[in-house]
């Protein structure tokens, strides 16, 4: 599942102009260059909370996902010896500015909004689902309703586009940079964009017929239709990107060293059989965690902001 798409950004990005170096936020080191926030020296510094906040990205129905997640946080709560909360959020943005004000302690941070969440508030990412052979990823795609005239990108032309949120991926960075540089095509000016605040939001949009196309992660599409949220039948897809990673998860910088490592095995002892994640996850092909690296797996997602032209801005 995995591929390269490097030529491609690379391409996107000669259309706008240069950016400075991804870079973390003033309050954060860096010394052994990864990319991500050390943990701090200062033990005066360090976090020991007797709760973890724990959250899932905001892609579909918290309330969905709070179940999903329980068998997993009470292995964590197990691994660590502390109670362990689900912490339901409605948006991107609540939950980047819950890690930064230090009331979420570990988090699955989509795509799009890792490269923020590692630079503004100090995430850490670690792991990542994965199918069992190691391969991993999902695409981004174009999907109109099946009873639509459209057959290629070039047919929405003069019309709508649904994304989701500026800060995902799959659901606004990439298509971005795709319709620009492969079609020509740029919002406000050749299609007019609308913003439906999430995937689910989006992709049911498509299928009841009140958005003419939207970008989607097919991830999120495929768990919806197993699930009998969505009909496959109600929508069909015109276009489908180059495989890109999925959810990052980590824990935020300045928890102590010992609890972080706790974490981390937590996700990488975690038995996925006949859990509710395995009922979730498993139809997208996610069957286990595995470790990544945000400095190497997400070098395609920076591309991807530098050519939308993302700063990383933290106030």
């Amino acid at each position: 599942m995995k591929t390269i798409v490097t030529a491609l950004l690379l391409s996107a990005a000669t259309m706008l102009p240069a950016q400075a170096q991804f870079a973390l936020d003033s309050r954060f080191a860096d010394e052994d260059g990864d990319l991500i926030a050390d943990v701090p020296t200062d033990e005066g510094e360090h976090v020991d909370p007797d709760t973890l906040i724990f959250t899932y990205t905001p892609v579909e129905d918290p309330a969905v996902y709070a179940d999903v997640w329980q068998g997993f946080m009470d292995h964590l709560a197990e691994a660590t010896g502390k109670d362990v909360e689900f912490f339901p959020v409605q948006s991107n943005a609540a939950q980047l500015e819950a890690m930064r004000a230090g009331r979420l302690h570990i988090a699955g941070f989509n795509t799009g909004s890792n490269p923020i969440a590692v630079a503004c508030a100090g995430f850490r990412p670690f792991a990542m689902m994965a199918a069992n052979d190691g391969s991993f990823g999902y695409e981004m795609e174009i999907i109109v309703p099946a009873g639509s005239d459209a057959q290629e990108i070039e047919d929405l032309r003069g019309g709508e586009i649904a994304f989701t949120q500026e800060t995902s991926n799959s659901g606004f960075k990439a298509p971005s940079a795709i319709l620009s540089s492969e079609f020509d095509m740029v919002a406000n000016e050749d299609f007019t964009p609308a913003f439906s605040g999430s995937h689910d939001t989006s992709i049911l949009g498509v299928a009841n017929g009140d958005y003419e196309a939207a970008a989607i992660a097919n991830s999120v599409m495929t768990r919806m239709v197993e699930r009998e949220v969505v009909d496959a039948d109600q929508i069909r897809s015109i276009y489908q990107s180059a495989t890109f990673p999925t959810t990052g998860y980590g824990t935020v910088y300045n928890l102590t060293p010992d609890l972080q490592e706790q974490i981390r095995e937590a996700f990488f002892s975690f038995d996925w059989e006949g859990s509710t994640l395995a009922e979730e996850f498993n139809a997208s092909g996610e069957e286990q965690f595995i470790e990544i690296s945000f400095e190497e797996d997400w070098e395609v997602i920076r591309q991807i902001d530098d050519a939308n032209g993302v700063s990383y801005t933290c106030q």
